[in-house]
């Protein structure tokens, strides 16, 4: 009996006869089975608080979440392992600022920190109110950027551009003194 191969499906090579994989094409399906985890964002004041206008707002991720990230990937002919490690946080702020922090930022420490003390490595100062806002709240959002490289079959390589994302309503409040004579 014979079998006849429909023309227009490629045709794979039997047996050992298959073309190793290349590295490169290896580790593209290694970065695309990264899981990387999305930011857990934290404020002092804290999240579910309202923020004031002109007193310092710190934010952090969670710690847990900044480590790197590996996934190897066998395919015939080669292994291939990509690690992506987080870099900098890339913060929209909702009143049209952004922040760039080289880390996950400082966590708030009143042990350590006093309340209106800004924080040494990830902050932003608010200067008016969110109340105007949809749902009275500016849509803070943290974007991770991660630098992810790759090596395997003798070679090596970055792939840019890896992001993962989350945002938070923060609601900024204006407290305004009060003289009395």
């Amino acid at each position: 009996m014979q079998n006849f191969a429909d023309p227009e499906e490629p045709q794979e090579p039997a047996g050992d006869d298959k073309a190793p994989v290349q590295p490169a094409v290896a580790a593209q399906e290694a970065v695309r089975e990264l899981v990387l985890p999305k930011p857990a964002i934290r404020t002092n004041p804290d999240e579910k608080r309202s923020q004031l206008v002109r007193v310092p707002t710190w934010m952090w991720l969670d710690a847990a979440m900044w480590k790197p990230v590996s996934k190897t990937v066998k395919v015939p002919g080669v292994t291939v392992t990509a690690t992506a490690v987080p870099q900098r946080v890339r913060w929209g702020m909702g009143d049209g600022r952004t922040v760039v922090c080289e880390g996950a930022g400082t966590p708030y420490d009143a042990a350590k920190y006093s309340a209106e003390a800004a924080s040494p490595d990830c902050g932003h100062l608010y200067r008016r109110s969110s109340a105007a806002e949809p749902g009275e709240a500016y849509q803070v959002s943290a974007a991770v950027i991660w630098d992810v490289t790759w090596h395997g079959g003798g070679e090596e390589g970055v792939v840019p551009g890896q992001e993962t994302a989350a945002q938070v309503p923060l609601k900024v409040a204006e407290a305004q003194a009060l003289v009395v004579p």
